[in-house]
């Protein structure tokens, strides 16, 4: 069985149609067309069916699909091998990451350019919807996406997913905020206020509802704003509140920013390397994994640290 033609299918399931397969690998749509066709062929049940102008694959397609990934693996895992004779850095990972995580990653995989060990990174920011970091990892080596504890998991069945950061999302005010002689905070004392929340389809906007039903009435979103830094900026500026990551948003003291935890509600979001399984067995990709590991880590002490300065006596 040919494995161009497997990994047609696979992208045929990741994309939806033919021109976006063909968009994605850079060839022309009848080409992917005479592929699958032949692909096709082989079997006497179907592989792919139209739903409008969506492609979708069949039960039979997307199980063929999860084997092309299996083969995938082992024709990366013989490469890799070799590349383990040769150095294995000789090629460029391409990074990709929503804003926040840019601003939090970026600079410090910037600051290993050039480095003895470290291959060529290209970065680049992608500001999608949850559902559509999965889709992502066709153009990306490593995609680093976020969801909510509440929300669905990655596919795994199709997916390497490593973990970056478990990371707390906590209530934002202004110092002299009415709430922020608070130590931490329930729903309820939530009622009343008004929000900057990001736009639909993103995080936390759907957590700030959970935090309504929790408190007996809605949030009222005065404004939306995907960019947790202009967020932050806003907050400062005002008596209005906001859902902020706690390790990867960096407010400046000048804006006099306090964060509060809230009780009573699993307030965490995810924050995961999504991989294409056949590459995370390549050396350089596996370079840069444990970099952004290691800056992760580094950002998640340093927020400890900072939260035990301002609550050490005087």
């Amino acid at each position: 069985m040919d494995p161009y033609q497997l990994s047609l299918l696979r992208e045929l399931g990741d994309h939806g149609s033919v021109a976006a397969t063909a968009r994605a690998l850079g060839v022309s749509p009848s080409a992917v067309s005479q592929s699958l066709a032949a692909l096709q062929r082989k079997f006497n049940t179907p592989l792919t069916q139209k739903r409008g102008r969506i492609v979708e694959l069949t039960e039979a397609g997307q199980a063929l699909a999860v084997a092309a990934i299996a083969v995938s693996e082992a024709i990366a895992r013989a490469e890799a091998t070799v590349e383990e004779f040769v150095g294995g850095l000789d090629r460029t990972v391409h990074v990709c990451a929503f804003h926040s995580a840019a601003v939090t990653f970026f600079p410090d995989l910037a600051a290993l350019e050039g480095t003895e060990g470290f291959p060529v990174v290209e970065c680049v920011d992608e500001d999608v919807d949850r559902v559509s970091f999965p889709a992502l990892t066709a153009a990306y080596d490593i995609v680093i996406g976020h969801r909510m504890s509440h929300t669905p998991p990655w596919p795994r069945e199709r997916l390497a997913v490593l973990s970056l950061l478990r990371e707390p999302l906590d209530v934002a005010m202004h110092a002299s905020h009415r709430l922020a002689g608070k130590a931490e905070l329930t729903p309820s004392d939530l009622e009343g206020t008004t929000w900057i929340s990001t736009h639909l389809g993103f995080s936390p906007a759907d957590m700030l509802d959970a935090v309504a039903a929790a408190a007996g009435e809605p949030m009222r979103v005065v404004h939306r704003i995907n960019d947790f830094s202009t967020a932050a900026a806003m907050v400062s500026e005002g008596d209005h509140l906001a859902l902020l990551p706690r390790h990867t948003v960096r407010i400046p003291s000048s804006q006099d920013v306090v964060l509060r935890p809230l009780a009573g509600l699993q307030t965490v979001r995810h924050v995961d390397m999504l991989i294409r399984p056949e590459r995370v067995s390549h050396r350089a990709v596996s370079v840069v994994i444990d970099a952004l590991r290691k800056i992760a880590q580094s950002h998640v002490q340093n927020t400890e640290d900072r939260n035990e300065r301002a609550t050490a006596p005087a």
